[in-house]
């Protein structure tokens, strides 16, 4: 119409498309391949014994793979293609050991998988509630970040060590995977991890060291054990486990993801990982958490050079944690079929970068050095108090330095 104002529309600013599938990689692949591989071998032998040292049938144990894998991958895939972030979740290992030699000490005492039960219960309340509440999260804030860089540092420079000292027992296996992956972080650094594994697993397979002959294929059924509740089961296994848990686990975990600069909303995952807990305890789920080793893998730069690309590192682990939940005795041959060498100087090689980094984290400030140095060499000493690791020691130690060399008296106004 004459004389009337036509309103001009402009278009809306596009969101960019979220395409996992196009943010997928060969190298974020590896890099949660990787991860599994180092995380599942490393400490699978410590829950077998600790579920043995319940009473657990082999249907038993079996339920245990499929819920701690299912539990693991689930944990792991959502929050990280919702986030957009690598979010890596893992069982216990300190929590199976705490099992472990709980459920031998109580053997004469009666500690079964019901009563064994009814303790994974309680612990996944407690974490459950210190997630939904952000007790740990604020915690967790008042710890310097040069403490934290140093404690991720201590944690990861153990499986660095390893990965030459298996040069006593293979030294041409870890010799060759070391000379690939120096050309290939030299030529193609991108797809330097990936090469040194297929390297090694060649090798392993040329020199027939690859024991595939024990994999049985078929899948793992779920067991539910029903819980039955006991103040003695729940001060010897349960609280244990839930101290063990978020000291030795979960604190070196969210040190990973501040070294690796991701803003993760900590309670959210922490409650997450309780409530995942609380559901599949019954099966054998006995305590998740969040990763460190495994989290250092999927958050380098071998995973990808993006940071906003690599949670697919931690999509692609969580999806083979899901396959071992479902395939838990065929998957658990397969990956002890490598040489444990393979495993330590794959696990070494890739975590180079994460030592690194945490180490010039660490030292940067010289008003925090000698504390972060402190904290550093508490947790690579592995020294065990009270049944709690190093990690947590390693964070008392140099919190007490920094406070004994900074703290100053307030003056009155």
């Amino acid at each position: 119409m004459p004389g009337r104002r036509v309103a001009r529309r402009y278009p809306l600013p596009m969101r960019p498309v979220f395409s996992p599938l196009a943010d997928l990689s060969l190298s974020a692949a590896s890099a949660g391949f990787v991860a599994v591989l180092v995380g599942f071998t490393s400490s699978v032998a410590i829950v077998f014994q600790a579920a043995t040292a319940l009473g657990a049938t082999p249907a038993q144990l079996g339920s245990w793979m499929w819920a701690l894998g299912l539990g693991m991958g689930l944990c792991s895939v959502l929050p990280s293609l919702w986030l957009r972030q690598p979010v890596m979740v893992a069982w216990s290992t300190p929590g199976a050991a705490v099992l472990a030699t709980a459920g031998v000490a109580g053997a004469a005492g009666g500690f079964g998988m019901a009563q064994a039960t009814g303790a994974f219960i309680v612990c996944a309340l407690l974490i459950t509630v210190f997630g939904v509440t952000g007790w740990f999260e604020r915690l967790l804030g008042r710890i310097p970040m040069p403490i934290a860089s140093a404690l991720l540092a201590g944690v990861l420079t153990r499986f660095g060590l390893d990965a030459f000292v298996a040069l006593k027992s293979a030294f041409t296996l870890v010799l060759l995977m070391l000379v690939a992956y120096l050309v290939g972080r030299r030529l193609w650094a991108r797809y330097a991890v990936p090469g040194v594994l297929a390297v090694g697993v060649g090798y392993a397979a040329a020199l027939d060291q690859l024991h595939l002959g024990t994999v049985q294929w078929g899948l793992t059924l779920p067991v539910f054990t029903a819980p039955e509740f006991t103040w003695r089961a729940t001060v010897s296994l349960a609280l244990p486990l839930f101290v063990v848990t978020m000291a030795s686990q979960n604190l070196p975990g969210v040190a990973a993801i501040r070294a690796a600069g991701y803003d993760m909303p900590i309670s959210k995952v922490i409650t997450l990982t309780g409530l995942a807990t609380l559901v599949l305890a019954p099966f054998g789920a006995f305590a998740l958490n969040l990763s460190a080793i495994t989290a250092a893998i999927c958050m380098g730069r071998e995973a990808h050079p993006d940071p906003a690309k690599r949670y697919m590192a931690a999509v692609c682990s969580g999806a083979l944690y899901c396959v071992i939940g479902l395939f838990g005795a065929a998957v658990t041959g397969l990956l002890s079929a490598f040489p444990r060498e393979l495993v330590a100087a794959i696990a070494g090689l890739a975590l180079l970068g994460s030592i690194g980094g945490g180490l010039a984290q660490a030292l940067r400030d010289d008003a925090y050095r000698e504390a972060a140095l402190i904290t550093f060499l508490v947790t690579l000493s592995g020294v065990s108090l009270a049944g709690i690791g190093s990690a947590f020691w390693g964070v008392v130690a140099g919190a007490f330095a920094l406070f004994v060399q900074q703290w100053r008296p307030r003056r009155p106004a």
